[in-house]
């Protein structure tokens, strides 16, 4: 038995009840990009997905709904561990500037200076503060509206181990303030041309046990593409495959799901949120999911009957919203497993996906949620 869970980064499917709590009434990424693009998706269409938004009578291949996000935040962290069974009751900890206890402590142990310590976007703040930095050879810290603690250097000025080490530093001690991720952003380039290279890594606070460590200790591998694995701090993943973008994360899930003979394969498709939900490309959203849904209809044959198939998302990104964060939103729920074509519903919380797991593996019951499987 063998599932394939997909999450779809940041492509939510219109705002939560809870949205107006952080600024977020209003929100709907999928259904604002159906109306400012040209958006086209035959393939989750054909699965369910125009049910999903409403839409009397559309097709439905597989199994469609909703989730409605139940823990406190709407970040990747807080939404990947509700979907593998954690529900969060206190949000992450957010900073527009760091606390000066926190960066010196930093700072002593590593053995630097840092430069910044502001909020910004990643392309915004290596513009503006990476001439300073190869200049001086500071680490430029900051952080955005997520629970973030960023560290961006240039490679040929701190080499990326060297800036490994200094995140795991900060890890240690952020884990006091309670900050979701810390995340190194090399880049490269000269002054008026910097960007940002692939090597990027997150490191998570440790989760609580998941779903993942259930299936771990039955002896079923669990398979990481994508940021899936620095999402859960490593934990409970048999083997990671970190990708370079959307197109690598779909080659990858292509050979590992050829290689899976049971257990769980996680993969996250991260360009939707980081390329084009943040920096507001509605455009390049939609050529995005275009290119996703092509993908998948050429993959949908290597799925059998009795394999298990999840497609959802872990939070919103509406590139037509105002700001660059993250939106409060529902995400879209597609569940194809021996031919079932139901409705599932409105869930009331990503936690369903773990206890689904759970019955599916055959593993006992998850202490919340309820399976999407009879």
């Amino acid at each position: 038995m063998r599932c394939l869970l997909i999450v779809l980064d940041s492509v939510g499917v219109g705002h939560a009840p809870d949205a107006a709590d952080y600024g977020d009434a209003g929100a709907d990424t999928l259904g604002h990009l159906f109306a400012t693009t040209s958006l086209h998706l035959p393939a989750l269409w054909s699965l369910g997905l125009g049910r999903i938004m409403g839409v009397d009578g559309a097709p439905s291949a597989a199994s469609w709904g909703r989730m409605r996000p139940r823990s406190a935040g709407k970040d990747s962290t807080t939404g990947h561990w509700e979907i593998a069974g954690v529900e969060l009751a206190q949000p992450f900890a957010v900073f527009e500037h760091f606390p000066l206890e926190l960066v010196q402590a930093i700072e002593a142990e590593a053995g630097i200076r840092f430069i910044g310590n502001l909020p910004a976007s990643g392309t915004q703040i290596i513009a503006e503060l990476g001439g300073e930095h190869c200049r001086t050879g500071r680490p430029i810290l900051y952080t955005s509206a997520d629970s973030v603690l960023q560290i961006a250097a240039h490679e040929s000025v701190v080499p990326v181990e060297r800036l490994m080490e200094i995140c795991t530093i900060a890890r240690r001690h952020a884990d006091r303030w309670r900050i979701g991720r810390v995340i190194a952003r090399p880049f490269t380039g000269q002054e008026g041309d910097f960007h940002r290279t692939p090597r990027r890594h997150d490191f998570a606070m440790q989760p609580p046990p998941t779903i993942l460590d259930a299936l771990d200790r039955a002896g079923l591998p669990v398979k990481a593409v994508g940021k899936t694995a620095d999402l859960f701090a490593g934990r409970g993943i048999t083997t990671s495959w970190p990708t370079a973008s959307n197109a690598d994360g779909m080659r990858r899930i292509e050979a590992v799901w050829k290689a899976t003979r049971e257990g769980l394969v996680f993969a996250n498709l991260v360009d939707f949120d980081t390329e084009y939900g943040h920096r507001r490309d509605a455009q390049g959203y939609a050529r995005a999911l275009e290119e996703f849904d092509r993908w998948l209809a050429r993959f949908l044959p290597a799925c059998t009957g009795q394999d298990l198939l999840i497609i959802t998302a872990d939070h919103g990104n509406d590139p037509t919203f105002r700001g660059t964060d993250h939106t409060r939103e529902e995400v879209p729920l597609i569940l194809r497993h021996a031919e079932r074509q139901s409705p599932l519903g409105t869930r009331e919380g990503f936690v369903d996906v773990a206890a689904t797991l759970a019955g599916y593996f055959g593993i006992g019951s998850w202490p919340v949620g309820r399976s999407l499987l009879p």
